[in-house]
């Protein structure tokens, strides 16, 4: 089989595990939101992105989305279930396919979120919350610098 062949092969393989994952969400996939479940999941691996960091990769691709579109469409992901949002500094958001309770690394010199052992975190207490409350999710991120 030819290079060519090949990635014609894994692109169409991509394709269809984003397809398959927008389907299994209840998700429409129309061309854009298959561009970019494809390139959130089409190699079955797990991603931290932006928003913009998700532009600019569908524009290596040559693949004709706007930023607008991105910004709603992993909006449309999240309410589905299939990302979810983790804050960093409340003011930079990152999207992570990996939707299981788990703590993150946020490296500050690039920028760069990644997972953190869940097994190695315990966390011995939470305070009282209010009555009438419940907890929802707790958030780990330990931000690292280089020494």
């Amino acid at each position: 089989m030819s290079q060519d062949a090949k990635q014609d092969c894994a692109r169409s393989e991509a394709a269809r595990r984003g397809a398959d994952w927008l389907t299994q969400a209840g998700l429409r996939p129309t061309r854009q939101r298959v561009v970019l479940a494809e390139l959130l999941v089409g190699d079955g691996k797990h991603r931290h992105v932006t928003a913009e960091s998700l532009f600019a990769a569908a524009q290596d691709k040559d693949q004709p989305v706007s930023l607008a579109t991105v910004y709603n469409t992993l909006r449309a992901f999240c309410e589905a279930g299939l990302v979810q949002e983790v804050m960093v500094d409340g003011t930079k958001s990152y999207f992570d396919t990996n939707t299981h309770d788990h703590p993150h690394f946020f490296w500050e010199d690039n920028g760069r979120l990644s997972d953190a052992p869940a097994d190695q975190l315990k966390i011995a207490r939470l305070p009282d919350i209010p009555e009438g409350a419940e907890i929802a999710s707790v958030e780990v991120v330990i931000r690292l610098r280089r020494k």
